[in-house]
C-alpha cells in the first residue's frame, strides 16, 4: 500500500509540473505580491519562512503545489535582498527566461564557429592523446600550441578557410534571429549614461599607450602595462600633478552630467551621495593637497618635536636603535630645555591652526568637509567649523587674487617663525644642540681618497664639481686594489671610531666604574665552541671591515656551514682551555695578598648577583683583557652596552 501511495504522489507531481503555464506561473506570483507587506525589509528567507501558502492558493493548485514550484522558479535568479524583490526578478525571468547571460542557451540561438587553432587542436587531440597517455590536458594543449605555430601557412590556411566559412554562416543566421527575437537582444546598459571618470595612472596610461606600441609594435598587453606602470611610479611629482588635475575635472563634468541624468531617469533608484568613488589614491590627495598649500601637521608634544629634529641625522642608525637613542637624550636634557621644546611645539600648534584655516579658506564648501573629515586635532576641527561659518555669515568670499595673498603672506609668517627658532637656538638651545649632536657617520675608502684629492681635481676642472666628480669616480674604479688598500684601512679606522663614539652615547653617565682591573688576573677563555670559534675571527681581523651587528650574523653564518666534527673539535679545546684556566687562576690567587684575593671574590659574587636578578640590574663589569685582543675587547664591550641598555629600558617601563 505504501508503495502505490508514494507513486501515486510523484506522479500527481510530475503532472503538476506539466500543467503549470507561463500565465498560472505569473498568477502565482502575482497573489504572492499581495501577501507580502508593504513595508518589505527583511531578507527573502525570513519572509518566506512566515508566509501563509494557503493564502496564496488559486485555480486548482493547493498551497503545498505553489511553495513547491515557487521554490523551483526561485532557484534561477538571485538569492539576496528582500522577497519582493525577489518576486520582481522572478517575474523578469518568467516572461523572458533567454535575456541577459542565458540567451545563449536560447535553442534558436546561432554556435559560434571555432578558430582556426581549436579546429587543429579539436583534430588532432585524439591522436596525440593515445601517443602520450601519461600527458594532462594542460601539457597536450602546450604541445598542440607549439605544433600549430610551427605549422606551414598552407597547412593553415586550410583551417582558416574553414573558419571564415563558418562565421558567415554565423552572421547569417545572426541577423535571421534578430530579426526574430528584437526583445531579447535588446542592451542592457543605456547609451546615455555618462563614462565613468578615470584615475590620473588611467588617463596618463591611455596617453602613453600610443606612443608606446608605436616603439614596441611586437609588444603583449601584459608588457605594455608593466613597462608602462615601471614609468608611473618613476614619474615626478610635477608630471603627476597635471594628470591628478586632469582626473579631478574628469569627476566635475561626471557628477554634473550623472545629475541631469537622474533627473531624466526617475525610475532609477540612483542616490546622488555616492555617484562615484574618489578618483585619487591617498598618496595622490596628499600630494595635491601640498602643492595647494596644505600645512604640514606638527609634532603633538615636545619631545616629538625633539625626536623628529634629532632622528634628520640618523639616517646611518638601525630604525630600531633611533627611537632608544632620542629616549636617552631627552632624559638627559635638563627640565628648562624640555619645557623649551613644548614651547616651540605650541607655537607651531598656533601657526599651524592659522594657516590650515586659510588653506580651508580658500576650498570649496565639499572639499573643506573632506579635509576636516581628514583631521584628527579635535580642538583645530571646533576652532576652524567656527571661523569658517563666521567668515561665510560676513560674507567672505576668496578670489584667485587673495589666495595668491594669502600664500604669501603664509610664507613669511614660516619665515619669521623659522627666524625666532633659529634665534631661540643660539641662545636658550646651546646645552641641547651639544646633548643631541651625534658621532658623524663613517666614510667609505673613496670618500677619504676623494677628500684628500678633491683640490687637485677642481684646479684642473676649474672649479668645475660636476666634472671633478666624476673624473674622481672613473678613477677610483680603474685603480688596483694595492692602490685601495691603505684608503681601506682608513676607512677601517673611521668605522671603529664611529662605534666607540655611538657605544659611548649609548652608555648612560653613571660615576661607577665600569671596570676593575686586577694586576696579573689570567684571561678567561670561551665558555663552548662557538665562543671559540667567533674568537679566533675576531682576533683574526677578517671581520673589521663590517660593523658590530653584521659581524655577530656573518659569524652565526659561518658556523652554522662548519661541520659536526670541527664543532666538536672547537668544543674540545674550548674545554682543555677551561682546565688550564682553572689552574692558572688558582696559582695567581695563591700569589696575590689576602687583601686583593678579598676583593676579587667580593667583585665575582657581585657579579653573579647583578646577572641572577633581572628585575633590578646592575650594571655589567668587565675584567681588563691584555692588550693584543684589543679588538675583541671593543666588541665584547658594546655587546655588554647593549644588555645594558636593555635593562634599562625594562627597569623605565
Amino acid at each position: 500500500m505504501n508503495g502505490e501511495t508514494a507513486m501515486a504522489e510523484t506522479t500527481e507531481l510530475s503532472t503538476a509540473k506539466e500543467d503549470w503555464s507561463k500565465e498560472d506561473v505569473l498568477g502565482l506570483l502575482d497573489c504572492m505580491r499581495s501577501i507580502v507587506p508593504s513595508n518589505d525589509v527583511l531578507k527573502f528567507k525570513t519572509t518566506e519562512s512566515h508566509m501563509d501558502w494557503n493564502k496564496v492558493t488559486f485555480a486548482h493548485y493547493t498551497g503545498e503545489m505553489c511553495k513547491r514550484k515557487w521554490s523551483e522558479i526561485s532557484h534561477e535568479v538571485r538569492k539576496f535582498r528582500t522577497l519582493s524583490e525577489l518576486i520582481l526578478d522572478v517575474q523578469e525571468n518568467v516572461k523572458n527566461p533567454y535575456k541577459g547571460k542565458k540567451l545563449k542557451n536560447h535553442p534558436d540561438f546561432p554556435k559560434k564557429p571555432l578558430t582556426p587553432y581549436f579546429r587543429f587542436f579539436m583534430e588532432k587531440r585524439a591522436k596525440y592523446a593515445k601517443l602520450h597517455p601519461e600527458m594532462s590536458n594542460l601539457d597536450l594543449t602546450k604541445i598542440l600550441s607549439k605544433k600549430y605555430k610551427e605549422l606551414p601557412e598552407k597547412k593553415k590556411m586550410k583551417y582558416i578557410q574553414e573558419f571564415q566559412k563558418e562565421k558567415e554562416d554565423f552572421e547569417t543566421s545572426m541577423a535571421r534571429f534578430r530579426e526574430d527575437h528584437p526583445d531579447l537582444l535588446e542592451s542592457v546598459k543605456r547609451t546615455d549614461a555618462p563614462e565613468k571618470p578615470k584615475t590620473p595612472q588611467q588617463l596618463w596610461y591611455l596617453h602613453e599607450k600610443k606612443a608606446f606600441m608605436k616603439l614596441h609594435p611586437k609588444a603583449t598587453m601584459k608588457d605594455v602595462k608593466e613597462a608602462l606602470g615601471k614609468q608611473w611610479s618613476q614619474l615626478s611629482d610635477k608630471k603627476r600633478l597635471k594628470w591628478i588635475g586632469k582626473s579631478l575635472e574628469q569627476r566635475e563634468l561626471y557628477e554634473d552630467a550623472m545629475r541631469d541624468y537622474v533627473l531624466r531617469h526617475p525610475e532609477q533608484s540612483i542616490s546622488l551621495d555616492d555617484l562615484t568613488k574618489n578618483t585619487l589614491t591617498k598618496a595622490e590627495r596628499q600630494l595635491k593637497d601640498k602643492f595647494d598649500g596644505r600645512p604640514t601637521k606638527p609634532p603633538p608634544n615636545g619631545y616629538s618635536l625633539y625626536c623628529a629634529e634629532l632622528m634628520s641625522n640618523m639616517k646611518d642608525i638601525p630604525s630600531t636603535e633611533r627611537m632608544v637613542l632620542c629616549s636617552k637624550q631627552w632624559k638627559m636634557l635638563s627640565q628648562k630645555e624640555k619645557d623649551a621644546y613644548q614651547k616651540r611645539c605650541e607655537q607651531k600648534k598656533k601657526e599651524y591652526e592659522i594657516n590650515l584655516h586659510r588653506f580651508l579658506l580658500s576650498l570649496p564648501e565639499h572639499e573643506q568637509q573632506r579635509v576636516l573629515s581628514e583631521e584628527k586635532m579635535i580642538g583645530i576641527h571646533k576652532k576652524t567649523a567656527s571661523n569658517l561659518k563666521q567668515s561665510a555669515v560676513k560674507g567672505i568670499t576668496t578670489s584667485p587674487a587673495d589666495a595668491n595673498k594669502e600664500k604669501y603672506r603664509r610664507l613669511e609668517a614660516a619665515a619669521k617663525a623659522e627666524s625666532e627658532q633659529k634665534r631661540q637656538g643660539f641662545g636658550k638651545g646651546k646645552g641641547t644642540a651639544v646633548r643631541g649632536k651625534l658621532p658623524e657617520p663613517p666614510k667609505t675608502a673613496e670618500e677619504i681618497w676623494q677628500q684628500n684629492v678633491i683640490g687637485d681635481y677642481l684646479a684642473k676642472y676649474r672649479n668645475d664639481r660636476i666634472k671633478a666628480v666624476k673624473a674622481m669616480e672613473a678613477t677610483w674604479s680603474a685603480m688596483e686594489k694595492k692602490e685601495k688598500l691603505m684608503w681601506i684601512k682608513k676607512a677601517a679606522e673611521d668605522q671603529k671610531r664611529y662605534e666607540k663614539e655611538l657605544s659611548e652615547i649609548r652608555a648612560p653617565a653613571t660615576n661607577v666604574n665600569r671596570k676593575i682591573k686586577f694586576e696579573g688576573e689570567p684571561k678567561k677563555p670561551p665558555m663552548n665552541g662557538y665562543q671559540k670559534f667567533s674568537q679566533e675571527l675576531l682576533t683574526g681581523g677578517e671581520l673589521n671591515h663590517l660593523n658590530l651587528k653584521d659581524r655577530m650574523v656573518e659569524i652565526g653564518k659561518r658556523w652554522r656551514k662548519v661541520t659536526q666534527a670541527q664543532k666538536d673539535r672547537y668544543k674540545k679545546m674550548s674545554e682543555e682551555q677551561q682546565c688550564q684556566y682553572k689552574i692558572i687562576l688558582e696559582a695567581w690567587l695563591k700569589s696575590i695578598s689576602p687583601q686583593e684575593r678579598a676583593a676579587y671574590k667580593e667583585y665575582t659574587s657581585n657579579k653573579r648577583r647583578g646577572t641572577a636578578k633581572v628585575s633590578t640590574p646592575n650594571p655589567k663589569m668587565k675584567i681588563a683583557i691584555p692588550a693584543q685582543n684589543a679588538s675583541e675587547t671593543d666588541d665584547s664591550d658594546d655587546d655588554d652596552d647593549d644588555d645594558d641598555d636593555d635593562d634599562e629600558d625594562d627597569d623605565e617601563e
